[in-house]
């Protein structure tokens, strides 16, 4: 067996238990626990007030956008702190990456404002 080989071996081996690892509390709590359903139990809780109509309601599609907005803006940060503390060492073309970079997320916003999406309704 070669070392590249004995490696996949290793990493396979691994695999095997870690599954081994976190199934087993799990097939463990499924054999063990007391099995006593009932109507309380089986209730869906929500902040300790009884749920009153259907679970399936509509939301509004402006939640969802918002939320793909700050997402959007939360990523724009996480990518930026790196190039903004190495600036020195990365030198001026990755200025003017992270400029094309920051640019195309503001027209994003422009787009976005122009719309209308950013006014709540």
């Amino acid at each position: 067996m070669s070392t590249y080989e004995h490696g996949y071996l290793i990493v396979g081996c691994l695999m095997l238990v870690a599954l081994v690892v976190a199934s087993t509390p799990l097939l463990l709590a499924a054999c063990l626990r007391p099995r006593k359903p009932s109507a309380i139990k089986q209730a869906t809780y929500e902040c300790g007030i009884e749920s009153k109509g259907d679970s399936w309601i509509q939301f509004k599609a402006q939640y969802y956008l918002y939320a793909l907005a700050f997402v959007i803006f939360d990523l724009e940060t996480i990518f930026l702190i790196p190039c903004a503390v190495a600036l020195n060492q990365v030198g001026f073309f990755a200025f003017l990456e992270m400029t094309v970079f920051v640019g195309v997320l503001l027209l994003g916003l422009v787009w976005e404002w122009s719309k209308g999406v950013l006014e709540w309704r």
